[in-house]
């Protein structure tokens, strides 16, 4: 009985940690993201090959080839007219190679899961679960294309909804492995006794917290970072002119810039004060050092993004500071995962 007992703990482990492998994997995924649309790389690929176009140009005929069919679309006639071929292989590789890892974390998660399920490691509850989040793997690459695709018309700039659309679904993917993962180490709701009084609360602000990251979503779409490069106040107003310029007035909240930059700036600073509110009720109030160290970790995710998103502003969204951002969202996203997952099992 020990024996078993101690196999099915190790493929436990080895389950958990493979799956935060692959959470890793789309980090690094989010990352690239980011610098690739802060390069604008993102539409230099015109083409969407899933199998063959795992392989780049290889010769110069090849690369002759790619920078024709670019130069074919409004990008190039718009915003690169003139560029040379080495100014296109330096955003093409970019976003090959954001296309690649895309790929890579699909190979990472399925090899693995295949051998696990024929080698009878997977717990039966557990499999579609897993299955699940290979299709939503898959759903993925399918809407970075359509993202991609609405940069390929004459306004050579993808859709600010298809680009939150894509980044809320690589939150989605990371949060069901990463929850998994978690269940995997800690042991699963099966072996959970009593929920936590604070259980609501910080599911509450875990919904705020992507709420905030659709909101940072649209202000990338639209380069809204660009402007009222001053904090806390915009062009010295707290509530800048133009936010209620469009019509109808439900536009204004995705698709005016001045409106997105500032609901992104109240939702920003607001959630840091719950968060950073929350997390000191808990200190003074949990004695359970498993949740204290997770509120520790989610002030210093609170404070290094907020520190990282206000320099950004105030920058004007150096790459190296707003790719930084977007990772902050990452891990401020898996602390609170993890400060809720911890009070689930209280």
């Amino acid at each position: 009985m020990t024996t078993l007992t101690t196999q099915a703990h190790d493929s436990r482990r080895l389950l958990a940690l493979w799956l935060l492998l692959c959470c890793t994997t789309v980090f690094a995924m989010v990352v690239l993201g980011g610098v690739t649309r802060l390069t604008g790389s993102g539409l230099s690929m015109v083409e969407w090959e899933p199998i063959i176009g795992v392989l780049p140009p290889l010769s110069e005929a090849q690369w002759e080839e790619a920078f024709a069919q670019y130069r074919e679309y409004p990008e190039y006639r718009l915003k690169n007219a003139g560029m040379d071929l080495q100014g296109f292989q330096s955003i093409f590789w970019l976003e090959y190679w954001h296309r690649v890892l895309g790929r890579l974390i699909g190979v990472i998660f399925a090899v693995p899961f295949v051998i696990f399920l024929l080698r009878g490691m997977i717990d039966r509850p557990l499999i579609p679960k897993l299955a699940g989040l290979f299709v939503l793997g898959g759903l993925q690459g399918l809407m970075g294309w359509y993202m991609v695709k609405s940069g390929l018309v004459d306004d050579p700039h993808v859709s600010q909804y298809r680009l939150t659309a894509h980044l809320l679904l690589a939150f989605l993917i990371f949060a069901g492995m990463f929850w998994v993962a978690l269940d995997l180490l800690r042991g699963g709701p099966a072996e959970q006794h009593s929920r936590h009084s604070g259980t609501g609360t910080v599911l509450w602000l875990t919904g705020f917290v992507l709420l905030t990251i659709a909101s940072g979503g649209f202000v990338a779409g639209l380069k809204a970072g660009f402007t009222f490069n001053t904090f806390p106040l915009m062009n010295g107003q707290w509530i800048p002119d133009g936010i209620a310029l469009l019509e109808p007035g439900w536009r204004n909240l995705f698709e005016n810039i001045t409106t997105v930059q500032f609901n992104h700036r109240v939702l920003a600073v607001s959630l840091g004060l719950a968060l950073i509110g929350y997390s000191v009720k808990l200190l003074r109030g949990h004695p359970l050092t498993q949740v204290r160290t997770a509120v520790w970790l989610l002030l210093i995710a609170v404070v290094v993004q907020l520190t990282l998103g206000i320099s950004t502003l105030l920058l004007v969204v150096p790459i190296p500071l707003a790719a930084a951002h977007q990772g902050g969202a990452v891990l401020l996203f898996a602390a609170i995962l993890n400060l809720a997952h911890q009070l689930r099992r209280v």
